[in-house]
C-alpha cells in the first residue's frame, strides 16, 4: 500500500508555513521544547519538521497564546498542524514499507475484529480438542488450557516480530529526523531525555498544565498519560519476573496474590484500566481546534486495546478458579495478540518516536548552536 505522499507534502507545507511565522514571532518560547527547538533554525527541511512534530506533546497552550490563531488571517495553529505531520511521520517510517498504509485504517474496528477473531480463533481450537479443557475448573492454571510451549511459541514470535519492526521504524525515525543537524548523543542526552519522558515535562504548557476543553490549563491528562505508561511497566515487569521465576527458579504458574507477578499485575492493570479509560474521556472533551479528528480513529483503537487488555486480565486473575477462566483466557490471550500485531502501525509507535525527539533536543539544547548561521 503506497504511502500518501500527496497528504505528507501538503501537512509538511503547513507545518513549514506555522513554523516559519512562529520562529519570527517567538511569543511562545517559553511553553514547551518546541519553540527553542525551532530557533535553533532558520529554514526547516522535511526532516526538521518531523523532528519538531514528534517534539510536540499537544498541550495546546501556544494556540490560546498565539495572537495569529484562527479567526486571525495567518491561522497559526501550532498544536493541529504538527499533529497532522506527526500521523503521517508514523507511516513513512514505518518498517515493513507494504504496512505504512495501516496507519490510515488504524481504527477501533479492525483492532476489535483481530482480537476477536483470534479469541474465536483460540476457543473454537480448544473447544474441539476438548470442551472439558475449556469450561472446566483448573485451579487456576492456565497451562491446563493452552500448553506452555505452544503460549510461548506463539506470543515469542509475535512480540519478536513488534520489537523488530518497532527498531526498525525508529531507526529510520532517527535518520530521517536529523534534517539539517545531525547529533551524536552522549550520556547527559539519555539522562536529559529519560527525566522529561519520565516526568511528561511538556504536559505542562509551562508550568500551569495541559489545555483540555479551553484555555484554562489543568493535569488530567498528564495525570491519565502516567497511569497509562506506569501501568503499562508495571504489567511488563510482571511478565519478566514471571519469565525469571518459571526459567531460572522453577517456579511455574500460578502464582498466589502475594507473589510479585500477581502484585505487579494487578497494580499495572489498574494503571491501564483508569489510564486509557480518563484519556478518552479527556480526548472528547477537548477543543477540537487543538487537535487533529483524523486520528481519532488510531488513538481511540490504542487506548480501547489497552483497556481491553487489562480488563480481561485482571478479570481472568480474579476469576481464574472458576469454570469461566478458560473463555477469558481466550479472549484475553486474543485481545493481547492483536495489540502486539498492531503496536508497530497504531498511536504506540509515539511513545518511541516521542523520546527519540526528546533525546535529540536534550544535545541539540547543550549544543547551543543556531542552525543555518554557521
Amino acid at each position: 500500500m503506497p504511502r500518501d505522499e500527496a497528504g505528507r507534502d501538503a501537512a509538511l507545507k503547513e507545518a513549514d508555513r506555522v513554523m516559519t511565522i512562529c520562529n519570527a514571532c517567538r511569543y511562545c518560547e517559553g511553553l514547551c521544547a518546541v519553540f527553542p527547538a525551532m530557533e535553533m533554525r532558520r529554514a526547516f527541511a522535511a526532516g526538521d519538521l518531523d523532528y519538531l512534530a514528534n517534539l510536540c506533546h499537544q498541550c495546546g497552550a501556544c494556540f490560546y497564546d498565539c495572537q495569529y490563531a484562527p479567526p486571525h488571517e495567518f491561522k497559526v495553529n501550532v498544536p493541529d498542524a504538527l499533529a497532522v505531520l506527526r500521523r503521517h511521520s508514523y507511516a513513512r517510517y514505518a518498517w515493513p514499507y507494504a504496512l505504512s498504509g495501516v496507519f490510515a485504517r488504524n481504527g477501533l474496528a479492525v483492532s476489535l475484529l483481530a482480537a476477536f477473531g483470534v479469541a474465536g480463533f483460540i476457543i473454537g481450537f480448544v473447544a474441539f480438542k476438548d470442551q472439558a479443557v475449556l469450561f472446566g475448573r483448573h485451579a487456576g492454571d492456565f497451562y491446563a488450557v493452552m500448553p506452555h510451549g505452544a503460549m510461548v511459541a506463539l506470543f515469542g514470535a509475535v512480540a519478536l516480530y513488534a520489537v523488530l519492526a518497532l527498531a526498525l521504524g525508529v531507526r529510520a525515525f532517527w535518520q530521517g529526523a536529523q534534517g539539517s543537524f545531525p547529533v551524536k548523543l552522549d550520556g547527559g542526552a539519555w539522562l536529559a531525555a529519560t527525566r522529561d519522558a519520565a516526568h511528561l515535562r511538556y504536559l505542562d504548557s509551562g508550568g500551569g498544565g495541559c489545555m483540555n476543553a479551553d484555555e484554562h490549563p489543568s493535569d488530567p491528562r498528564r495525570l491519565y498519560h502516567h497511569l497509562t505508561f506506569y501501568g503499562f511497566l508495571f504489567c511488563f515487569a510482571s511478565t519478566s519476573v514471571a519469565t525469571a521465576y518459571h526459567y531460572a527458579l522453577g517456579w511455574p504458574a500460578p502464582y498466589p496474590w502475594s507473589s510479585a507477578p500477581v502484585v505487579l499485575g494487578t497494580l499495572g492493570g489498574i494503571g491501564l484500566l483508569v489510564g486509557p479509560a480518563g484519556l478518552l474521556a479527556a480526548k472528547w472533551k477537548r477543543d477540537p481546534q487543538v487537535t487533529t479528528r483524523a486520528a481519532i480513529g488510531m488513538d481511540v483503537a490504542f487506548l480501547v486495546m489497552l483497556f481491553l487488555t487489562s480488563l480481561t486480565g485482571l478479570l481472568l486473575l480474579v476469576l481464574r478458579d472458576t469454570a469461566a477462566m478458560g473463555i477469558l483466557l481466550a479472549v484475553h490471550l486474543g485481545v493481547v495478540l492483536a495489540l502486539f500485531l498492531s503496536m508497530p502501525y497504531g498511536k504506540f509507535v509515539h511513545g518511541f518516536y516521542r523520546f527519540a525527539a526528546l533525546l535529540k533536543y536534550a544535545r541539540e539544547a547543550k549544543s547551543g548552536r543556531v542552525f543555518g548561521q554557521e
